[in-house]
């Protein structure tokens, strides 16, 4: 994964860059650390499960890893996640749900 591979993405490098001193490295590490991100299983099954609570706490937890990275197209669905899930109601999750899945699938593939 390369800068110019997540810019094609559509993350925003250079406001990702700059939370981590404009190295490189480090945003590039920490990154890559999201492709064994374990919080998207966890989203998934507490949702399957109706668990709308830990739902909730998934989404929000990823919401600001990937706010913090400026991962966009997989942060901004997860913010929309994120506050549906927030009144811990039932919800109709499945279209950002596929939208997160696949954006992330996007990403894995980096």
């Amino acid at each position: 994964m390369t800068l110019d591979d997540l810019r094609a993405w559509g993350a925003n490098v250079d406001e990702g860059l700059g939370r981590c001193m404009n190295r490189e490295d480090i945003y590039l590490r920490l990154a890559g650390t999201i492709k064994a991100e374990q919080g998207f299983d966890r989203l998934k099954a507490a949702l399957e499960a109706g668990n709308w609570h830990e739902a909730f706490e998934a989404s929000h937890a990823l919401k600001g890893v990937l706010g913090n990275l400026s991962l966009t197209p997989l942060y901004d669905p997860m913010c929309e996640m994120c506050e549906m899930l927030r009144p811990g109601a039932p919800v109709d999750y499945a279209a950002l749900l596929a939208t997160i899945d696949t954006e992330h699938e996007k990403f894995l593939a980096l």
